[in-house]
């Protein structure tokens, strides 16, 4: 099943609905970085048309890992971004707000 990425849900709108809730709100910040990291390397495939073997294979790896890292399950590794960022001929940033 392809993922449209306007249909997932922007950070902004799931922090409103948590914000209120004090026990959740150090959580959410902790899980913001890997909330946006995960939805930039599923933009970024769908953008580049690739299905998650596809992306997978590029990369040396198996659609399974591809499907962990979209979901959050797992953290991506430095090396591993730069190996998607090639496969996908794209540049790898990463900033400090």
């Amino acid at each position: 099943m392809k993922r449209n990425i306007k249909q997932l849900t922007k950070w902004s709108d799931f922090d409103k609905k948590l914000v209120n809730n004090p026990k959740l709100t150090k959580d959410i910040a902790k899980s913001e970085a890997m909330y946006q990291l995960t939805r930039s390397i599923i933009k970024l495939r769908l953008d580049k048309k690739l299905s998650q073997s596809e992306l997978a294979t590029k990369i040396g790896s198996k659609q399974p890992a591809i499907s962990r890292l979209e979901s959050g399950n797992s953290w991506p590794s430095f090396s591993l971004l730069q190996k998607i960022a090639v496969a996908t001929n794209s540049k790898l940033t990463i900033d400090f707000l």
